[in-house]
């Protein structure tokens, strides 16, 4: 997050499922599936959605689903499994 901060972006860690509240209320977060980072470029607003693993990690299906479907939408899309990753992703067109 650090690295793609310092490159001119916003971006903050996307919570994906259910959280409850001190009191017991359901907080539905991101859908399951969500990349883990969403933000956006600040030199042209476009939106950053990346996906984070390490060197071995898989999407599962509901990050498959997820993928494709970002492929189609003008979003800056991708899995980073380090830093350099990130910011190949984020600048991108």
């Amino acid at each position: 997050m650090l690295a793609v901060s310092q490159h001119g972006c916003t971006i903050a860690r996307s919570n994906a499922g259910r959280a409850y509240s001190k009191s017991g209320a359901v907080i539905q977060l991101f859908p399951k599936g969500w990349p883990d980072l969403t933000g956006f470029r600040h030199s042209d607003g476009k939106a950053i959605l990346i996906e984070v693993k390490n060197e071995k990690g898989r999407l599962r299906d509901d990050q498959k689903r997820f993928a494709e479907y970002f492929k189609n939408v003008p979003f800056l899309y991708g899995v980073a499994r380090s830093a350099e990753d990130a910011i190949r992703i984020i600048e991108g067109e």
